[in-house]
């Protein structure tokens, strides 16, 4: 060992662990281990399918329910380790390298997946190098403290191109949660300097990146598809991302933090977001210091719509493009439906550019103060004491 990996390891050893500020916080970890319960909201079905203005939803509803990759039966052990868990090492220090020359331990992602140790809280780097891997990729829910690095967002690529009506062996539709590129069920989970996209020609729900376990990180990653580009189902923090989609590309019951990231718009219409944050949650999406951009015509785009009843989306700080409508925020439609509108929570505070029209926004959305934003300025907050920026 050198001095300087000496000195990362005790740097390491220092930290406070993620899973033990969750701990500390007592929050409890003996719930649903990767969220595998759904979506949190009061919403069965997947966001609605593309439209100028918001339609009833044609998708299928979904029970949420395991994969055979992700059910697996949670051990005593298992649960202790929860807590032992520091941050990852976010320089290059594999113990695992996939590259498609052959020159790694593994040629694909896959592989390196199913050798990676399960229930083991020391953590586990996997470097994928340069290259296109097309796979459809799931990480278990005992591969604990797992972090995937790449050679850079334009050069390591993880994609697939499932859709939601594309059909299973048996002849019938994947539906929206059978879609992902990559699907993350185990928790602690970071990648950085990768792009994870999903191919499919819009023609349903895809999503690219699917993280259902808790504390999930995105550094300077690529996530893109058209619908349903990323799905946040426990807690998500992502820092100088860009995210590509056009309608409710950025959806689910959980917390996510978007910090400097570029959220950008395709298509000729759309909605950014669509939350379904439940009834206990304090916080949903929060997106800080971010422009949101769009080949997209001008008023096209919405900012969100609540997919769930208790819906909660606030932006900071944040450039808005000329796409995004006056009226900023839109109703959910669907036959039967509660007026969501009486209890989501949709706020922005100090935005920017020719998009922000507080004046113009929807009666029922907020424009906060600089007391009322302070709160949403400290990840800490949003995720209940676990603040990734320690980490970082």
């Amino acid at each position: 060992m050198t001095d300087d990996d000496e000195h990362c390891s005790e740097s390491r050893a220092n930290r406070t662990s993620r899973r033990r500020l969750l701990a500390l916080a007592g929050t409890g970890l003996t719930g649903g281990i990767a969220g595998c319960t759904g979506n949190g909201g009061d919403s069965t079905s997947s966001p609605g399918t593309q439209t100028a203005t918001p339609t009833p939803s044609d998708a299928r509803a979904e029970t949420r329910t395991p994969t055979s990759t992700e059910a697996e039966t949670e051990t005593e052990s298992f649960q202790e380790n929860l807590d032992d868990v520091g941050c990852p090492t976010l320089e290059k220090d594999p113990d695992i390298v996939v590259a498609k020359d052959g020159s790694g331990d593994f040629e694909t992602v896959e592989a390196a997946i199913d050798a990676i140790p399960k229930n083991e809280p020391s953590g586990t780097q996997v470097y994928i190098t340069e290259g296109v891997y097309e796979e459809k990729l799931e990480i278990p829910v005992k591969a604990m403290d797992v972090t995937f690095l790449g050679d850079g967002p334009e050069k390591t690529i993880l994609t697939y191109d499932d859709h939601a009506n594309k059909k299973d062996e048996n002849g019938q539709p994947l539906g929206t949660f059978a879609t992902g590129t990559l699907t993350i069920w185990g928790w602690d989970f970071t990648a950085k300097d990768l792009t994870i996209r999903n191919d499919a020609e819009p023609l349903g729900q895809a999503i690219a990146a699917q993280a259902e376990g808790e504390r999930a990180m995105f550094l300077n990653c690529r996530i893109t598809s058209f619908q349903d580009t990323l799905y946040n189902g426990g807690s998500q923090y992502l820092e100088d991302c860009y995210i590509e989609g056009d309608v409710d590309f950025i959806f689910g019951p959980g917390q996510g933090y978007y910090e400097n990231c570029q959220i950008h718009c395709v298509d000729d219409s759309g909605y950014v977001t669509a939350a379904s944050t439940g009834q206990t949650k304090d916080y949903g999406l929060v997106f800080n210091n971010c422009t949101i951009t769009g080949d997209a015509p001008d008023d096209s785009f919405y900012l969100g719509r609540p997919w769930g009843k208790y819906a909660r989306t606030v932006l900071l700080n944040t450039e808005l493009g000329d796409h995004i409508k006056p009226v900023g925020w839109a109703r959910w439609s669907e036959p039967d439906a509660p007026d969501k509108r009486k209890t989501a929570f949709y706020a922005e505070y100090n935005g920017s550019g020719p998009g922000y029209t507080p004046d113009e926004r929807a009666s029922w959305a907020h424009q906060l103060s600089a007391s009322e934003a302070e709160p949403y300025t400290d990840p800490a907050t949003i995720f209940g004491n676990w603040d990734p920026t320690q980490c970082l």
